[in-house]
């Protein structure tokens, strides 16, 4: 097996007394998709938060290409080429696709006091990110508010490729989405882990995470119940894990009609 490009071993969080996670370990590879899995409350946020440089793990070890890293902060990790997009997106919804997808980094043309915003260039390049993953988008002038939500998660995860991410962990991508958004979503998520890119999807939905994962963390009240490749679980068990096989079973025969 190649080294994983980022692993996982053994981390803990705590906050004071509650403990956020204790001993989790996963592994994610160069071309597929590791989803994390859990209800609320499941420690899922802080996962990504550390492996997003937003807090440093208080037990255990983040190694990257396999080498033992600590990120200081999320710049630390966006350069080393790993990019989180968070359910709020962080796009500014009256402003227009391509100033969305360059905000902050927008490419400039001249010099010195003539130095400006090359405006044809950044148009050109995001009509060409976005039909590269499959993304059609009627006019890049359109502010981003006036796309669908499945949409607006794909220029998102677009422009993170775009400015090199080797590893997107994507935070509950298809949560707020209906049916056919989700699968849009899935869609394009698929199409980065063909593109090479390793991929972690943060979800509590287990038929949106089984169609396109390749290794799934289990996690609940911080502890994981099992890291597993897909050949080692169905949909069926993984559902029955993160629902919690006994209390599943017991809310059924509460809720079984009397008659």
């Amino acid at each position: 097996m190649t080294t994983p490009m980022l692993e996982v071993r053994d981390v803990s969080k705590y906050f004071g007394n509650v403990i956020a996670l204790r001993g989790v370990s996963t592994s994610v590879r160069a071309g597929e998709v590791t989803c994390v899995l859990g209800d609320n409350g499941a420690g899922k946020s802080t996962l990504i938060k550390l492996l997003a440089g937003v807090h440093p793990p208080d037990e255990g070890q983040l190694l990257l290409d396999g080498v033992p890293v600590r990120f200081t902060s999320p710049r630390a990790a966006r350069d080393a080429g790993i990019a989180t997009v968070y359910q709020d997106l962080a796009l500014a919804p009256l402003m227009a696709v391509w100033r969305n997808f360059f905000l902050g980094s927008e490419p400039r043309r001249g010099w010195g006091p003539f130095r400006r915003l090359d405006v044809a260039s950044a148009k050109r390049t995001v009509r060409a990110e976005l039909a590269g993953m499959g993304i059609d988008i009627r006019d890049v002038d359109q502010p981003v508010g006036t796309l669908s939500g499945g949409e607006r998660q794909a220029v998102a995860i677009a422009r993170a490729v775009h400015f090199g991410a080797r590893l997107l962990i994507l935070d509950e991508p298809t949560s707020a989405l209906g049916v056919k958004q989700a699968g849009v979503v899935l869609r394009h998520i698929a199409q980065a882990r063909d593109r090479g890119l390793a991929v972690v999807f943060i979800t509590h939905n287990p038929h949106h995470a089984y169609p396109v994962g390749d290794r799934f963390l289990i996690l609940n009240r911080g502890r994981s119940l099992g890291d597993f490749a897909k050949a080692e679980i169905t949909r069926e068990e993984l559902t029955r894990l993160m629902a919690g096989g006994a209390e599943l079973d017991q809310l059924s025969h509460e809720l079984q009609s009397p008659g």
